[in-house]
């Protein structure tokens, strides 16, 4: 049989009707044939599959295997893919777009993202023609499939059906179809109808070859993870009985108390919905993690019905950039066979491409230091922030190799070709609106020859010295609706830590507060405002057994249920610090003031006395004169330091220096105002310089070895022109 009629003419699926007619006409499975027989060299259609009576695909491919922790990564180089989304293209774009993936270099590819209504047109009724016809030809090309469950947005006739499933803002208010996620995670009418999908995607492409990679939804929580409807009022009524099992411990943790708040019974307790004055922090608390792990609990049901029809390693993309917030991904980690990140810059931060390095730091964390993959990025300007900015000449590649310096073993795109139409027709792609005859896709190309260069960094891992603590409860319960400052941001403050280290180019880890932290020289603790007895006893416990650490102000002030840590702040860590602070003096917005180091300070003082710690800086201006602002103190064999100001960039990196020279910190690479990055990864028996030049000059590097970019030797020093990237397979040092 024709293998393109073939999967026009499908067959019956498993209670449910399949109609497969890929656009509706059969004749087009005659032309996508007759045209794929190009794609492979000999001018012959590969004979890519059939299907046995049982109906799973046979390929003479061995199938690759999955281990028994975490199956093997999705490429055996560096892969380079896209989001790619046929349904918006006629049938002869596919095949422009498959040529022009080979060109590129492409070799993974993201399809039916958002394929809900076109996959299930109707209750019930699938349509998986085109879906067939364009995994098989994505196959016939050698290009690996990253295929979606397509339950990210749900179709027009299920929320017409079903608008219970709509999710409700915290105003009560409903959030209506029309833009995506329009869902609610805690529905149980939207989970049947999802799973029911899952299902069948599952049964009929589990065994696909081509299909090396499954892409749970879509960045799932970007737009509803926070719901407030009854359905969710519900699930999290039994999430905190298995929780607290009493209501007195609920009122105990909550604090309900005050503003009397007491609960009698779990009926009385609702989602937190806006009130009249400030919310119980408590309560909100316990909803941002039920929300998280509720959403969690969503990916976990759909990846039991694809585990139960195949081996293939199973993801989400995460969202580890500068807005999102409302996802505990320390707690997803250990569910992704792969962690796999989007990221885009963002032009409203000060320093974005520092901001990049932190977030892919921080995957890597997520990952236990085990390479990643890059699910998305952009090649230029996307189309959601008040401005969107193009990047440079380079930036892309720059970008792309940022993320594979610290850790990805994979590059993809949002997306494959620029939308004509939609919310995103103005998002950058790898093929922009202005086609192929652009420095933008010249740039695409040299990117994926580029990473074909690169593939024996894969497995890789990157080796730091630094750690910086990261929370996503600290984050919720920093940046609370009754906090002392609203000027002062938790993830401003990470930030300003990892600024300051990059810039003297020092490689930073980004742990949870419960990481052995023994290996490191140096941790720091920006703003961790909460912090569990187990995670302060883990703090403390590495600065007595010789370890470095700086603390910065508003940390260590509340345990798990946002209670106050009584006796003087920063509570926790009062007493490996040496310190006690008796009242926090926040500053308004402009206000500055001035230490006795010379460094400059805004946003946050403190009234604080020396308990066994030195004051390395004091402030010499209002409101605190005199009252110390850096302190240093002996604890054990370690180190404590603590900054109690929010410290001007500059000054910040200046502290740094002392802090990690007394630390003993290693550097991988030269000081700088963030335009140079030098990160090394390592393998058992060899390693990997990345040496990254953003600014408008040429740096020169330490190095020896071979750059595999360009074959140039490295005796002592490579010359890193601007705007471009070396890496250097390092010579073995005897």
């Amino acid at each position: 049989m024709n293998r393109c009629a073939l999967s026009a003419d499908r067959r019956e699926g498993h209670g449910t009707t399949i109609s497969v007619l890929p656009f509706d006409r059969i004749a087009q499975a005659s032309v996508i044939c007759e045209r794929s027989q190009r794609l492979n060299g000999e001018g012959v259609l590969p004979d890519l599959c059939t299907f046995t009576e049982n109906r799973e695909f046979v390929s003479s491919e061995p199938r690759r295997t999955a281990t028994a922790d975490r199956p093997s990564f999705v490429h055996d180089g560096i892969a380079f893919g896209c989001d790619y989304n046929p349904e918006q293209w006629d049938v002869d774009t596919w095949h422009e777009d498959v040529d022009l993936m080979r060109e590129a270099g492409v070799d993974l590819v993201a399809i039916n993202i958002f394929g809900w209504a076109q996959l299930e047109p109707r209750p019930g009724e699938y349509e998986f023609g085109a879906l067939d016809t364009i995994i098989d030809l994505l196959h016939s090309a050698g290009i690996r499939v990253n295929l979606g469950t397509g339950t990210s947005s749900p179709p027009p006739w299920l929320t017409t059906a079903h608008p219970e499933i709509l999710p409700t803002a915290d105003d009560g208010t409903t959030r209506f179809p029309g833009g995506r996620q329009a869902w609610c995670p805690s529905s149980p009418v939207f989970r049947e109808h999802a799973l029911r999908l899952v299902t069948a995607v599952a049964e009929r492409y589990g065994s696909h070859p081509a299909v090396a990679l499954w892409h749970v939804s879509n960045e799932l929580g970007c737009h509803n993870s926070l719901c407030y409807d009854d359905d969710t009022a519900r699930a999290f009524r039994r999430w905190l009985e298995a929780k607290y099992e009493t209501i007195s411990a609920l009122n105990d943790a909550w604090g309900t108390s005050f503003w009397s708040q007491r609960y009698s019974d779990w009926q009385e307790i609702l989602t937190p919905l806006r009130t009249l004055s400030s919310r119980n922090p408590g309560q909100v608390l316990d909803f941002q993690r039920f929300s998280s792990d509720e959403l969690l609990d969503y990916y976990r049901r759909e990846t039991e019905i694809l585990r139960q029809h195949s081996d293939i390693p199973v993801t989400t993309n995460f969202m580890v950039t500068a807005h999102i917030r409302n996802l505990d991904y320390w707690t997803w980690a250990p569910d992704m066979d792969i962690v796999a990140n989007d990221h885009y810059l963002d032009h409203r931060l000060d320093a974005p491409a520092t901001e990049l390095s932190f977030a892919a730091d921080l995957t890597r964390g997520l990952a236990g230091g085990n390479p990643w993959l890059l699910m998305e990025h952009s090649t230029g300007a996307v189309n959601w922030q008040p401005h969107n900015i193009a990047k440079g000449t380079g930036e892309m590649i720059r970008n792309s190799l940022t993320h594979v310096a610290r850790g990805a073993d994979g590059v993809c795109f949002f997306q494959w070709r620029a939308s004509l139409q939609g919310s995103e027709k103005f998002h950058s792609a790898l093929v922009p609106h202005a086609g192929t005859d652009t420095e933008l896709w010249r740039d695409v190309v040299e990117l994926g020859a580029t990473l074909d260069r690169l593939d024996e960094v894969t497995g890789t891992t990157v080796v730091a010295d630094a750690a910086i603590l990261f929370s996503w409860p600290s984050w919720w319960a920093h940046d609370g609706e009754s906090r002392p400052s609203h000027s002062v941001r938790y993830l401003d403050q990470v930030h300003a830590a990892y600024r300051a280290l990059h810039e003297l180019g020092i490689t930073v880890d980004v742990v949870h507060p419960d990481a052995d932290l023994s290996r490191y020289s140096l941790v720091v603790a920006p703003g961790l405002h909460l912090v569990t007895d187990a995670q302060a006893a883990n703090i403390t416990d590495y600065i007595a057994a010789g370890g470095h650490a700086l603390v910065t102000f508003f940390s260590g002030i509340v345990d798990e249920n946002d209670r106050v840590r009584v006796g003087g702040y920063p509570g926790a860590f009062r007493s490996a610090l040496g310190i006690s602070v008796e009242e926090f003096s926040p500053m308004l917005p402009g206000e500055t003031t001035a230490l006795d180091s010379g460094a400059g300070a805004s946003l946050w003082t403190e009234r604080l006395r020396l308990a066994g710690a030195e004051a390395i800086a004091s402030y010499v201006d209002e409101p605190l004169p005199g009252t110390p602002a850096i302190t240093r103190n002996e604890h054990g064999t370690g180190v404590g330091w603590y900054l109690a100001t929010a410290l001007d960039p500059g000054d910040y990196r200046d502290l740094m220096r002392t802090v990690t020279a007394q630390a003993g910190v290693i550097a991988t690479g030269p000081e700088s105002d963030g335009s140079v990055e030098v990160i090394r990864r390592v393998g058992s028996d060899q390693s990997y310089l990345f040496a990254i030049n953003h600014g408008s000059a040429d740096v020169d590097i330490a190095a020896h070895g071979t750059d595999l970019i360009t074959g140039q030797r490295a005796e002592s020093v490579i010359t890193v022109p601007s705007g471009s990237v070396r890496v250097i397979r390092e010579d073995a040092r005897a």
